[in-house]
C-alpha cells in the first residue's frame, strides 16, 4: 500500500541588495537537519481540520520500548477498529494457545476394518483449522485410502463440536458477501463457495464448486437459480441443509464470478469430503450432522500450519474467518462457556485490560466486522507497547511502505476498513530509527449508521472518505517520523 504522491512546491528566490560587508556570523542560530525535519511538520490538529472527515479522530504515537506517550490527538476517543481488531485477536490467541499451536482435521472409524472394509461409521472430525481448503481434504482421502481403507458399511458423519457454529459473523451486513460467512469447528475454504456464470446460445451455464488451484469440486449443499429481474442482485434462503441462492439476470452479463458465504460449513465440507474419497475409489454415503466427538479410530488426520503463520496470513489478507476461529479457540481455551462471538470478545476485553491496563475496550468479536466493537488510540497502543508484545506482533504485521515528501516510510501494521470507519496501528521507526508505537482510529459512526442494507457494499461517498482518511493517517505518520526522531 502506498500513500498518493505530492507535487513539489515551486521554490523561488528574490533578489537581495548588495552588501559591501557581509557579517561573518549569521544573526540566526543554524538549525540541526532533525530540527529541520521537525519544525516544518504539519501540527495535527492541522493535519486532522484538513482531512474534513466528520466524526471522531484517535490518535497516539508511543515509543515502542518504553512505551512513554509521545503525542496524542483525541486518546481516550473510543471508536471502531475494523480490522485492526485482528492485531490483538493475534496477541491473545498466541500467548493463550503458543505459537506452534495446530489445528487438525481427522478421519475417524467407528468400528474395525477388515480386508478394507469398515464395519461401522466414518466421521470427518474437524479440529477448527480456519485454513483447510479442498487440497487439505484430498490429502485425507489419500491417506485415508493408504491406511487400507476401500469401503464403508455405515453412515458418513461430520462433527464440528470443536467450536460452536455460527451462521455469520455480523448481521448487519448484505447475505452475499464472502467476507462475511459461518463459522464453526469444521470449515473449509473460509466457508465459501465459489460461484460462476457464463452465456451460451440457450441461457447461461452456472457452477457452484469448492475450487482450489488443483480442483474444482462441483458442491450439492449450496444451489444457484437465475431469477427474471434486475434487482436485488442476490437474495438468499435456507432450504433445509442446502444455501439456496438466486441472482438477478439483468446483473450478470456475459460471464463473471464470485465468492458467497457457505452457512452450512460443516456438510459443505462433508459434500467436498465425500468427493474426495470417491476420488480414491472410497464411496460414501451423503454425510449427515452428529453431535459431540466419535469414539474410534483414527485413520487419517490434515495438520494445518502453527499458529504464528496462521496469524500472519490472517494479518496480511485479513480473513474473518481466521480471526473468529482463533479468537474462540483461545477462549475456550480460557474457559468460555457461552458459545457466542460476544461472549468470545467480552472475554478477550477482560484479558486486554489485564494484560496492558485499557479501559474503555469493548469487543464484540475477534475480526472487528462488527461496528459496535470499540477501542480508543491509547488503548491499541498500550497493547502495542506491553511487555514482550512488539516481539509478537511486529515480525507478522503486514510491511507497508509510506511514500513521504520527506523519505519512503517502512511499517509494520493493520489496516482497518468499514463503511466510514478506517483505523491503522503498528510500529515503525522515526527517522533516527528510534521504534514508534501508533495508532489512528478515524470514524463517522452517524453517516455509517444512516445506510440502508442496500447501501452498504458501496455507500455513496465513501471511498472519497475512506482515501481522505487514509492520506490522513499518513500524513500523521510523517509527522512522527520526523518530530519524534
Amino acid at each position: 500500500m502506498h500513500r498518493r504522491s505530492f507535487l513539489s512546491g515551486i521554490l523561488t528566490t528574490a533578489a537581495l541588495p548588495a552588501c559591501a560587508n557581509a557579517p561573518e556570523t549569521s544573526a540566526r542560530p543554524v538549525l540541526k537537519p532533525d530540527d529541520i525535519l521537525a519544525r516544518s511538520a504539519a501540527a495535527a490538529e492541522r493535519l486532522v481540520a484538513s482531512a474534513n472527515l466528520g466524526g471522531d479522530v484517535s490518535a497516539v504515537v508511543a515509543d515502542a520500548r518504553t512505551g512513554e506517550i509521545l503525542e496524542t490527538y483525541n486518546p481516550i476517543r473510543a471508536l471502531p477498529p475494523a480490522s485492526v481488531t485482528k492485531a490483538v485477536t493475534a496477541l491473545y490467541a498466541i500467548e493463550t494457545l503458543g505459537a506452534e499451536h495446530r489445528f487438525s482435521t481427522r478421519l475417524v472409524a467407528t468400528g474395525p476394518i477388515s480386508n478394507g472394509r469398515l464395519e461401522g461409521d466414518l466421521v470427518l472430525v474437524g479440529g477448527g483449522d480456519p485454513s483447510l481448503d479442498t487440497d487439505g481434504l484430498h490429502n485425507l482421502a489419500a491417506s485415508a485410502k493408504a491406511a487400507g481403507l476401500r469401503e464403508v458399511t455405515g453412515r458418513f458423519l461430520v462433527s464440528s463440536g470443536a467450536l460452536p457454529t455460527i451462521e455469520r459473523i455480523d448481521r448487519s451486513q448484505p447475505e452475499h458477501v464472502g467476507y462475511n460467512p459461518a463459522v464453526s469447528g469444521l470449515n473449509l475454504n473460509f466457508n465459501r463457495v465459489h460461484f460462476s456464470w457464463e452465456r451460451g446460445g440457450n441461457g447461461y451455464r452456472t457452477t457452484m464448486d469448492a475450487r482450489t488451484g488443483r480442483f474444482r469440486p462441483d458442491v450439492t449443499t449450496s444451489t444457484m437459480r437465475i431469477a427474471d429481474r434486475s434487482m436485488p442482485v442476490y437474495t438468499y434462503d435456507t432450504r433445509g441443509s442446502v444455501d439456496a441462492w438466486t441472482v438477478a439476470r439483468g446483473q450478470l452479463g456475459g460471464s463473471g464470478s464470485r465468492w458467497l458465504p457457505v452457512r452450512n460449513p460443516a456438510l459443505y465440507a462433508g459434500d467436498v469430503m465425500r468427493t474426495m474419497l470417491r476420488s480414491e475409489g472410497i464411496v460414501v454415503p451423503a454425510a449427515e450432522r452428529m453431535t459431540g466427538l466419535p469414539a474410534g479410530q483414527t485413520i487419517a488426520t490434515e495438520t494445518g500450519a502453527a499458529l504464528n503463520r496462521v496469524a500472519r496470513s490472517m494479518l496480511r489478507y485479513s480473513t474473518n474467518l481466521t480471526a473468529e476461529v482463533i479468537g474462540l479457540s483461545a477462549s475456550a481455551q480460557r474457559g468460555l462457556d457461552r458459545a457466542t462471538l460476544d461472549a468470545s470478545g467480552d472475554l478477550m476485553t477482560r484479558w486486554l485490560g489485564q494484560r496492558a491496563s485499557v479501559t474503555r475496550a469493548d469487543f464484540d468479536d475477534h475480526s472487528g466486522l462488527n461496528g459496535t466493537t470499540r477501542l480508543s488510540g491509547i488503548g491499541m497502543v498500550k497493547m502495542l507497547t506491553a511487555p514482550r508484545a512488539e516481539g509478537i506482533l511486529r515480525p507478522i504485521l503486514k510491511e507497508i511502505t509510506i511514500e513521504g515528501t520527506q523519505a519512503n516510510i517502512p511499517i509494520q501494521a493493520k489496516t482497518g476498513t468499514l463503511n466510514f470507519v478506517s483505523g491503522l496501528g503498528g510500529y515503525f521507526n522515526a527517522s533516527s530509527g528510534r521504534p514508534l508505537a501508533f495508532a489512528t482510529f478515524c470514524a463517522d459512526t452517524r453517516r455509517r449508521a444512516g445506510l440502508s442494507v442496500s447501501e452498504r457494499e458501496r455507500p455513496q461517498g465513501g471511498r472519497a472518505w475512506g482515501r481522505r482518511a487514509r492520506s490522513l493517517q499518513f500524513d500523521l505518520i510523517e509527522r512522527w517520523w520526523a518530530v519524534h526522531a
